[in-house]
């Protein structure tokens, strides 16, 4: 039916599901009446790059306006920013694993409770790069652990639950061939490596701790190229999870800054 799935068989037992982080509830919010419409959702990093890529996205729909004064639909909370421009949604999710695991079980919740259907997300914003042209855009076929693996390891009490992280390769390709419109930007599809720490976990030497030499940070980064990473961030082994397991069309688009 393409409707956004949840799995949790006791949020039918609640008279209210208040999703905390973004300030909104199905008492006190008409949900399919804010979100029912809403088709694409876009998510990254930082609140000022989402209200940005609102504010552009209001002007390439054409919508009435200039887009400057786009509302903050969660500025009664100091966790996520979320901005509509027409049928697409902007969201911040903060930096790391347990910020967008936050924020996707809410958004998954809002998209549930809203009745949308056929939803496609798509995850923006920068990463490190490997092996690959400074400025290019690295489009997720599968996001792989620290040991690069396709999984998504989750501590549930005290069981470990591994789950599945491909992302949807016909949107990869879709995403892909959209690129060839625009030649600035070098775009290809690989693998990307999700770490839980932004020094010792992507092997950088300048943080406050640092237990290996630059030899051995080579050695490691040359054995994840030859296992197809292309890129390295916090997010999306958590973002292919919960969206391949809800029924949403995911994908995650980085640019490599450096």
């Amino acid at each position: 039916s393409g409707l956004v799935l949840v799995k949790n068989p006791h949020l039918d037992l609640m008279e209210e599901d208040i999703l905390y982080h973004l300030d909104l509830g199905t008492k006190t919010h008409n949900l399919p009446a804010m979100f029912g419409d809403i088709k694409f959702v876009c998510v990254g990093g930082s609140p000022n790059r989402m209200r940005a890529f609102a504010q552009f996205m209001h002007r390439e729909l054409g919508l009435a306006g200039d887009g400057e004064d786009v509302a903050d639909i969660c500025a009664g909370s100091d966790r996520y920013a979320m901005y509509r421009a027409g049928p697409v949604l902007s969201i911040s999710h903060g930096m790391g694993i347990p910020s967008i695991s936050i924020m996707l079980h809410e958004l998954i919740k809002l998209l549930h409770h809203a009745k949308c259907r056929d939803v496609t997300i798509i995850r923006i914003g920068t990463s490190g790069g490997l092996g690959i042209e400074a400025g290019s855009v690295v489009i997720t076929d599968t996001a792989v652990d620290s040991s690069f693996q396709p999984r998504f390891e989750q501590v549930v009490l005290d069981d470990v639950v591994v789950r599945s992280t491909e992302l949807d390769k016909d949107l990869a390709e879709e995403l892909l061939a959209c690129s060839r419109e625009i030649p600035d930007f070098p775009t290809l599809i690989g693998h990307t490596m999700c770490t839980y720490d932004f020094y010792e976990g992507q092997g950088r030497l300048d943080g406050a701790l640092c237990s290996f030499s630059s030899e051995k940070k080579l050695e490691y980064l040359r054995r994840a190229y030859d296992a197809g990473v292309r890129n390295i961030e916090m997010e999306s082994t958590a973002f292919a999870a919960l969206c391949g397991l809800c029924g949403l069309k995911g994908e995650s688009c980085r640019f490599h800054l450096l």
